[in-house]
C-alpha cells in the first residue's frame, strides 16, 4: 500500500511540473501593426488574426489587411 502511494504521489508531482513547464512556454509574441486605417464610416465588430494576415470584421464587409497594415483584400457581406 505504500508502494502505490508513493507512486501516485510522483505521479501527479510529475502532471505538476509538465503543466507548469508547458504552460510557461510562451509563444512568440505576436507582431500587430502600430497603425491600422479603416476606410470611413466602418465600425469593427470583430477581430481575427492569421499566420501573415489580420482580419477586421464591420457590419457589411470582411477587410483583410498584411500584417504590415496595408489593406489585402475587401470581402461583401451579403445579408
Amino acid at each position: 500500500m505504500t508502494g502505490l502511494t508513493a507512486i501516485m504521489i510522483m505521479g501527479v508531482l510529475t502532471i505538476i511540473v509538465l503543466l507548469v513547464i508547458r504552460l510557461n512556454a510562451t509563444p512568440s509574441a505576436v507582431q500587430l501593426p502600430d497603425t491600422l486605417t479603416l476606410p470611413d464610416g466602418t465600425k469593427p465588430t470583430a477581430f481575427t488574426l492569421g499566420p501573415d494576415w489580420l482580419a477586421v470584421i464591420t457590419d457589411d464587409e470582411i477587410l483583410v489587411y498584411n500584417l504590415d497594415g496595408s489593406l489585402r483584400k475587401r470581402v461583401s457581406i451579403d445579408q
